[in-house]
């Protein structure tokens, strides 16, 4: 009796230690049948997916080819106008200007150049799509919950996980590495659009029906405005996460500073990668202060207007 109980007591030790797990074979096989599966839609789509994306990489290759072929002196004018009318701050131009001088003077300026132009493409496409999703999102609760475990998903999973399928899809090359930017930066956009409009105050939107508005009308001429500050804060964050993942992108063909920092790496250059690092902190301070001092303007205007 004691040693069937012995037995019994490692029985039950083996079952509560030992995770049971699928077996070997079968594990092999579940995977096995999902790559399969992917390379064959791969064969089948991966052209007719490719040719959606045609325009997209047109438009990307046209701003590049522009914002590079545009004389250094212009660019920097038009950069610092832009910069002064988000932000109304004379010492900001003032430093976005010494900044890009420093960057050009250090041979620079055509990677920086490379890595405006795919920030400005992917933060428009994050909008375009975005600004949307959170509309839908705040008018309905139900869509919220189906969209906000997406964002989560897009925000946690790790970029190379997904960076596996593009390629896959897309191969190597500008588009892919887009699309990874904006599948890692639109969450944000999409949640402060969503949390915007939720918290327009309720009696403004009791006061626009009571004037006999439309639901288009009070989203165009009340909600939106008023969500603002908001969606601007979002945008803010876009672009941060946007330029967070330059050196991703780099990884599989997009060229620009990002490609540097990774030669640098691959090759342990520090001064390579100090560099254009610091190239890419400095852009992202500049996006940083322009969108918050412009966002705080929005909000300051929007206390106006409500009070």
């Amino acid at each position: 009796m004691s040693t069937d109980n012995t037995e019994a007591g490692l029985n039950l030790t083996e079952l509560l230690t030992e995770f049971p797990e699928m077996s070997r074979g079968d594990l092999r096989d579940f995977k096995k049948g999902i790559d399969e599966t992917f390379r064959d839609f791969t064969r089948e789509w991966g052209e007719s997916i490719e040719g959606f994306f045609v325009p997209l990489l047109k438009i990307l290759v046209w701003f590049e080819k522009l914002v590079v072929a545009t004389p250094w002196p212009l660019m920097i004018v038009i950069l610092a106008a832009l910069v002064y009318a988000g932000a109304r701050s004379w010492g900001l131009v003032a430093g976005t200007v010494a900044s890009l001088l420093v960057i050009g003077y250090l041979g620079m300026w055509e990677d920086m150049m490379f890595t405006l132009a795919l920030i400005s493409v992917a933060t428009a496409l994050c909008i375009i799509i975005g600004i949307p999703l959170g509309i839908l999102m705040s008018k309905s609760d139900r869509t919220q919950a189906v969209i906000t475990p997406v964002l989560d998903f897009m925000q946690t999973i790790p970029s190379f996980v997904y960076l596996i399928p593009i390629l896959m899809l897309l191969g190597i090359g500008k588009v892919p590495g887009l699309i990874a930017v904006c599948i890692y930066a639109i969450p944000p956009v999409v949640r402060l659009t969503n949390l915007g409009i939720r918290l327009v105050d309720k009696d403004v939107l009791e006061a626009a029906d009571a004037f006999g508005a439309s639901p288009r009308q009070k989203l165009f001429t009340v909600q939106l405005p008023l969500a603002l500050p908001n969606i601007f804060a979002g945008v803010n964050q876009t672009i941060m996460m946007a330029l967070a993942m330059v050196v991703v992108a780099a990884l599989i063909g997009v060229q620009g500073l990002g490609s540097e920092v990774l030669k640098a790496v691959n090759n342990q250059y520090l001064a390579l990668g100090l560099m254009n690092g610091s190239a890419i902190v400095a852009i992202a301070i500049v996006f940083d202060r322009v969108s918050q001092k412009f966002g705080k303007r929005l909000q300051k205007h929007s206390e106006v207007i409500h009070g």
